[in-house]
């Protein structure tokens, strides 16, 4: 690499514009070996300046680092003077001026995001309200709702690696005034503030306050508190033993005091896991849905003979469930589906019958990844039911939500207050099904049991893998296309969509997203699709097995082995298809 290649001059011109020295001495560092002739330096920069972060599934994400393909205090500033320049625009001449509440988690540079954003944001003579501490994803999307807030930012980068950080936005208030208000972000919304975000020369032409902004005091979190905590009988709460894991994160405490809040005083907290650490060093990855992420809460639950684990990803806004299983002797990790339709079906059983002026009707939604059952037990129950895009931003906007999940361990369970995923909420809720069928001398497995004789087997699992070069993924996605299987688990392949051209199917009409979804004959789905968070290509798969309604305890053991058998097929015609060697 020569000194006055391009690279090497756009790099320079960001160094100078790079308002953290730490990260202006790491890209300088990088340049010096790369015009030394280090071809690992050279590429890394290429990496780094490849183009400024674009807003994905979730907002903002990526690594920490220098240069306008990381997450750094120079790439934060100028997606806050978009977002500026944005409700600016749409509020124009409005009074009073636009709201902007911030939230921020434990991860490294968080704070100073957090801080950065206020600073533009309040230049330009926008209220930001900034939450007083390292807090959970939930309690910011309940505070855009409760504080009337036009806009909301999170900075977090969720169950990420702990080199990541990511920036999420929500608007409400007079910008979204449907079922979209408190949600995140949506086309055509992305579109016009990274239209802004472009429109910035530089950090230096940014302005920034020095103070003016405002540090809110406890209210906020106590009242998000107290919309989380459903009451549940002290009588069934006082007999379950919970054990709760917050990865490392920022849930523990709030997610305590919700659960005593609801009754639940018999509580156990992974003591190495309890308190926020950016460095995640117990996991390799800080998700609950990794090998291994669990293993401490069920070391734990088995010494205190727990009845059920609640595991909360780093920002809380994911949860997981785990249960002992006496037919295996040991603890078992609910999947995501299975904890969606228990939650959903007693979701269904709450809601009130609709009256003509309630507006649109109720109605259970999940993302078009996860299991159908869902759509099955809002049918049952009359309500509505939508199928949508990956992500609670497109979720949280069905009209008439009372419950929405995706498999990935988010729900949405209290739609009213948070317009998002919630694990602090949902793993609330999740106690209270335990506590009433404990009560009863039954356990979440005899509930999931009930829904299989009530809607046939549904079970899911998943294929995946990580790529340290994400380019290699879209073209597994393209051969899938041109090439996909005839055949799932032994059953014929009867239909293929390519859902890059959009959807128009019994489950509703969806816009175009990038996929591939396989139906076999027997039932057998295989959805098929790039990670919006991580690098990864995941396969969603699921089998379904009709149950007689009057099936024995033994019955419902056997057929669900059964489908294991099948989904473990399945498994492994779609590695095969894909040229995936294990599953990961």
């Amino acid at each position: 690499m020569h000194a006055d290649d391009a690279l090497a001059l756009q790099v320079r011109s960001w160094i100078s514009d790079d308002p953290d020295p730490a990260t202006a001495r790491e890209l300088t560092d990088l340049l010096t070996a790369a015009v030394d002739g280090d071809a690992s330096a050279e590429a890394d920069l290429a990496d780094r300046f490849t183009e400024l972060l674009q807003f994905g599934t979730a907002g903002l994400r990526g690594a920490l680092g220098g240069g306008p393909h990381r997450m750094n205090r120079a790439v934060v500033i100028r997606a806050a003077a978009g977002l500026a320049a944005y409700l600016s625009g749409e509020l124009d001449g409005v009074s009073p001026a636009p709201r902007v509440v911030i939230g921020y988690d434990a991860r490294h540079n968080s704070h100073a995001f957090a801080l950065d954003s206020a600073a533009v944001l309040t230049a330009v003579g926008i209220e930001a309200l900034l939450l007083p501490s390292p807090l959970p994803t939930p309690v910011l999307a309940f505070a855009v709702r409760h504080l009337h807030a036009d806009a909301g930012i999170m900075v977090t980068a969720s169950h990420n690696p702990a080199a990541d950080n990511g920036y999420k936005v929500y608007l409400g208030g007079r910008v979204v005034d449907d079922w979209g208000q408190g949600a995140q972000i949506v086309p055509p919304y992305d579109a016009a503030i990274a239209h802004e975000i472009a429109r910035v020369t530089s950090v230096a032409s940014v302005p920034r306050a020095d103070a003016g902004w405002t540090v809110l005091g406890p209210q906020v979190l106590e009242a998000y508190e107290a919309a989380a905590a459903p009451p549940v009988p002290p009588s069934a709460a006082d007999g379950v033993r919970i054990v709760l894991t917050a990865m490392h994160g920022v849930g523990a405490q709030v997610a305590v005091r919700v659960l005593r809040a609801a009754g639940f005083t018999d509580l156990h907290l992974v003591a190495e896991q309890a308190e926020p650490d950016p460095d995640f060093p117990t996991v390799a990855f800080p998700n609950p849905e990794e090998p291994g992420a669990l293993d401490l809460a069920f070391a734990l639950a088995e010494r205190v003979r727990a009845d059920l684990v609640i595991a909360l990803d780093p920002d809380a806004d994911r949860c997981a469930l785990a249960v002992h299983d006496a037919r295996s002797g040991g603890w078992r990790r609910l999947h995501g589906d299975e904890t969606g339709a228990l939650l959903g079906a007693a979701a269904a059983s709450a809601v009130r019958p609709p009256s003509a002026t309630d507006g649109p009707p109720p109605a259970l939604a999940c993302s078009i990844v996860s299991s159908r059952l869902l759509s099955r037990i809002a049918a049952d129950a009359g309500l509505g039911f939508a199928t949508t895009l990956t992500g609670f931003k497109w979720i949280a906007r069905t009209p008439g939500l009372v419950f929405g999940y995706e498999e990935a361990l988010g729900y949405c369970t209290d739609p009213a207050h948070v317009r998002d995923k919630d694990g602090i909420s949902a793993g609330v809720r999740a106690a209270g099904l335990a506590a009433a069928a404990k009560a009863a001398g039954r356990t979440l497995i005899d509930g999931l049991d009930d829904l299989a004789r009530a809607h046939g087997l549904h079970l899911t699992d998943q294929v995946a893998a990580r790529f340290a070069d994400v380019s290699l993924i879209p073209a597994l996605v393209d051969g899938l296309r041109t090439a996909p299987p005839t055949s799932l688990g032994g059953s014929p392949v009867t239909a293929v969509v390519d859902l890059a051209a959009g959807t128009d199917d019994d489950r509703g009409g969806l816009p175009p997203t990038e996929g591939i979804r396989l139906l076999a004959a027997d039932e057998t789905r295989v959805v098929v699709r790039p990670s919006g968070t991580e690098p990864k290509i995941k396969c969603y798969l699921e089998v379904v097995i009709p149950l007689d309604p009057a099936a024995s305890d033994a019955e419902v053991t056997a057929v669900r082995h059964l489908a294991r058998a099948r989904l473990d097929a399945v498994a492994a015609d779609i590695r095969a298809a894909l040229g995936l060697d294990a599953p990961v």
